[in-house]
């Protein structure tokens, strides 16, 4: 069983994939998503507060993420991905209740669990660069930066339906 902040960020990813996908009805689109989510109240209003403060600093946050991609183009990352990246820089930013490390961890799963194979790799060295140069390194943490792995590349075309938070099980 999934804990409920583990759910919430999986509800506020499937939230900001909507909202990447409907420019016409973003906000419309977005607060179906959650609103219609079969999830506790408690999950759909983190999700909420989650998907609300990306929205609030969304230029912010992706220069953030096209500094620590080499200003790889926003537009050329998987949606899932980039709002993977999007969730966890915000908990950075503006979540002091949750550590670093439980944000880059839980941003590594979701890229696993709903994008490609390279995503996690992609998502973690995004995410470490960006915690380093915050200064957000843990008391006694000397490990070297990850290597920041290239961007994986989008999944195909027949991939590119609706976004589910029941994905197919790994075989």
């Amino acid at each position: 069983m999934i804990g409920s902040r583990t759910r919430s960020r999986q509800l506020a990813l499937q939230a900001l994939y909507s909202y990447d996908q409907d420019p016409e009805r973003r906000r419309t689109t977005m607060a179906s998503t959650l609103k219609d989510a079969e999830a506790s109240a408690e999950v759909r209003a983190f999700a909420a507060e989650l998907t609300e403060g990306v929205l609030h600093r969304l230029g912010e946050i992706d220069k953030l993420i096209a500094e620590a991609a080499h200003n790889w183009d926003m537009q050329r990352l998987a949606s899932i991905d980039r709002n993977v990246l999007r969730l966890a820089i915000h908990e950075l930013l503006d979540r002091d209740d949750i550590p670093a490390a439980v944000t880059i961890d839980e941003a590594i799963e979701l890229s696993k669990r709903f994008s490609t194979a390279q995503s996690g790799a992609f998502v973690n060295g995004i995410l470490d660069r960006i915690r380093r140069d915050m200064g957000l390194i843990s008391e006694g943490d000397d490990s070297p930066p990850v290597e920041l792995a290239p961007p994986p590349p989008p999944p195909d075309s027949d991939d590119l339906g609706t976004f589910s938070l029941n994905p197919a099980e790994p075989d």
